[in-house]
């Protein structure tokens, strides 16, 4: 298997866990918020949805953190949505990608990588903000789904 084939494997399994959290987010809590300084509900949402770009931005060798500029749709199904054509287009891209197009050095957030390095940076960071949002949903009265395991909501 190689590291681009690895780091497919690990991203579809990832999106597929990211994608029941947020299906198990209630549509009426969209705009809580566990703090003043906390996002939405809504907003943290957008992020995940929003945050697969840099997947295919490292791909295809260049980053733009303007992207979340946007503003988040109303509804979870939006962002879903959202979710479902960014990871198209994430896959699409890395099926164009060689793997010595990934190894091509890049600037990540004002560090130098190679391509690959920055979608496993991000990958961890997605994994970060998909744990933040695992307690929005705590706090909104839903259930936590199976993250790495069992949850107290599926035991």
């Amino acid at each position: 298997m190689t590291e681009k084939d690895h780091f497919i494997a690990t991203h579809s399994r990832e999106n597929a866990t990211l994608l029941n959290l947020l299906k198990a987010y209630p549509a009426d809590q969209m705009d809580m918020t566990p703090a003043p300084k906390s996002r939405t509900a809504r907003e943290l949402a957008f992020v995940l949805a929003n945050q697969e770009l840099f997947f295919k931005q490292a791909a295809e060798g260049a980053i733009d953190f303007s992207l979340f500029a946007n503003q988040a749709p109303a509804t979870m199904d939006e962002i879903i949505a959202t979710l479902g054509k960014n990871q198209a287009a994430v896959m699409e891209a890395l099926a164009g990608a060689s793997v010595q197009d990934l190894n091509q050095i890049i600037n990540f957030g004002g560090h130098d990588m190679r391509r690959i390095d920055a979608m496993w940076a991000n990958q961890f960071d997605l994994v970060h903000h998909r744990g933040q949002f695992s307690v929005y949903l705590r706090i909104a009265g839903a259930k936590v789904p199976s993250i790495y395991g069992p949850t107290a909501d599926t035991q």
